[in-house]
């Protein structure tokens, strides 16, 4: 599958052709080549960093070329960012100003200097074009003065700290230089990465090392980046050696990937704080009612979805707040750390009844009007996990007498349905960020809230909490850890209580990896960054390997 999550998670070229190209295991010569690839099918060039169809952000390449004021570890929420191109920073006390010490003695890879001007400019091309502004971030004013960048804010950005400081940072004299940098395919991308655009050609990018780079030589002399036209070809490649990096859906992983190198062929898939969930619209029959809802919840059993359908490889969550443990054990309230969930049909048919639900001779559940509980669940062809996860669910539903039926759309039918509000059901993944706030911000916030038939960003399923959105809003402009911690608690109960989605597996942030040539890959023992090559991370990663 090609979700966003699988760069999201934020996409042909003919097999054979790929991976004598990739060669990651060719002569004495290519073996101290790094090869990453991914799944994304055919690409055209372009190097736009903003651009999420740009092959450098398809493949990853932007992040060792351009790099972040801090690397964020998304996979450890209660880290400290690592210092970048901002040695340091300091909020004030409501979040609604920082002040940003920009690292000195950095040149641009064209040997100009990289200054604190550089900074301000790329916050403010930012705050000047909604299209670079990703994350919405609600500028104020950007200002300069000696090292030192003060970006101030409209409202609290406690919850975008890992937002701000993950900014990627651009230089002004190019930059400043373009008539749209929204759409401008930057053919020359000047950064102050570690790595520098060698070639690029629509089978193999290439990047070199940026012999001006501050943080030292970098250990890697050449990086191929491939393209590949699918999970399969992407997966071939990887069991045979021929690439080295990559992060693609696998079933049976261990058979067809480790196993054909257990010394050496390694995978990590460690989440952060999103989720993949069973979304419902509560629109229309039969989600529009809670009762429903919970008994649905009480039914699925996650552990299936998590062992067979995600093939393991998606972390299970069973917390009935819908947050992933260990990542947010700090964040769950006293009275929720052990509701954990288990399959439950008894209390699920005694909630049912208990709303007027009955069953027909032939054990077809009825609603309170006496119609049969149907819906159809859909997700896009290819997707093969989410299918076959929703292929358990619909067996698991048959046990209470609901019949729900698996479709397959091509991907701008159901991207359109999503968006418009025109599903019974769907798995969809939420935003990852250094608290659950967008776990919750994404199916509950009425901030996103669009009338069917209009085009809504996150709240697929319209629910409608206002107590769910003050939540949300006062933890976001809260001010000290008590109220943070009372509003997630609200948060979490509405979870529970209301079930807006169901929350099945964590969304990982993971990487197959090969230690055959390199070592000082992150790993559950050395979790030090997120090992997907298409995060930021990819810089501090790739400067941290060594020769095997």
């Amino acid at each position: 599958m090609k979700r966003r999550t699988l760069f999201t998670a934020i996409g042909g070229v003919g097999a054979a052709g790929v991976l004598a190209a990739c060669g990651g295991d060719g002569g004495s010569g290519s073996a101290r080549v790094l090869t990453v690839g991914m799944p994304n099918g055919a690409l055209t060039e372009n190097h736009n960093p903003f651009m999420p169809d740009s092959a450098g952000n398809k493949l990853g390449y932007r992040w060792l070329i351009y790099e972040p004021l801090a690397q964020v570890n998304l996979i450890a929420p209660d880290s400290d960012p690592t210092p970048w191109l901002s040695t340091e920073w300091a909020w004030n006390e409501d979040y609604t100003a920082v002040d940003l010490t920009i690292r000195t003695g950095v040149k641009w890879s064209d040997d100009e200097d990289l200054t604190a001007d550089d900074v301000a400019f790329t916050f403010n091309l930012m705050k000047d074009n909604p299209a670079l502004n990703g994350e919405a971030l609600p500028f104020e004013s950007v200002t300069a003065a000696g090292d030192v960048v003060t970006v101030t804010f409209s409202e609290s950005q406690f919850i975008n700290q890992g937002k701000v400081l993950g900014t990627m940072v651009l230089p002004q004299h190019v930059w400043s230089a373009m008539d749209d940098p929204a759409t401008d395919i930057n053919l020359n991308p000047i950064g102050s990465g570690p790595y520098t655009l060698k070639s690029w050609t629509t089978q193999v990018v290439t990047v070199v090392p940026n012999d001006k780079y501050w943080g030292g030589e970098p250990p890697v002399p050449e990086i191929r980046y491939t393209s590949y036209n699918d999970n399969n070809a992407q997966t071939t490649a990887l069991a045979n050696g021929d690439c080295q990096w990559s992060y693609v859906f696998i079933p049976d992983f261990q058979k067809i990937f480790i196993d054909k190198d257990p010394e050496h062929f390694h995978l990590w898939f460690p989440s952060g704080l999103g989720i993949h969930a069973l979304w419902l619209n509560h629109t229309r029959k039969p989600f529009d009612n809670v009762a429903l809802r919970r008994a649905v919840n009480l039914a699925i059993d996650r552990v299936m979805v998590h062992e067979i359908g995600e093939s393991g490889l998606y972390p299970l969550v069973d917390n009935l707040t819908g947050i992933p443990r260990p990542a947010g054990d700090a964040f769950i309230a006293p009275e929720f750390q052990d509701a954990t969930h288990q399959v439950d049909l008894d209390e699920a048919k005694r909630i049912l009844e208990e709303a007027d639900y009955t069953w027909d001779a032939d054990g077809a559940l009825l609603d309170p009007d006496g119609e049969p509980v149907t819906f159809v669940m859909q997700d896009p062809t290819g997707w093969s996990d989410y299918l076959a996860s929703l292929a358990i669910i619909a067996d698991n539903l048959s046990a209470l007498g609901i019949e729900a039926t698996v479709e397959a759309p091509e991907f701008d039918v159901w991207n359109d349905a999503k968006a418009t509000g025109d599903f019974d059901a769907m798995l969809h993944w939420t935003a990852t960020g250094v608290t659950p706030y967008e776990i919750f911000a994404n199916c509950m916030d009425m901030a996103y809230y669009k009338e069917l038939g209009e085009i809504a960003n996150w709240n697929f399923g319209r629910f409608e909490s206002e107590e769910a959105t003050q939540a949300l809003r006062d933890y976001a402009s809260a001010t000290d850890d008590e109220t943070r911690a009372e509003c997630m608690a609200t948060l979490q109960r509405i979870m529970i209580e209301e079930v807006p989605v169901i929350p099945l597996v964590a969304g990982p942030i993971g990487a197959e990896y090969s230690t055959r040539h390199w070592t000082g890959w992150p790993s559950e023992e050395d979790p030090y960054a997120m090992p997907q090559p298409t995060q930021p991370s990819a810089s501090q990663i790739v400067m941290n390997l060594k020769p095997a």
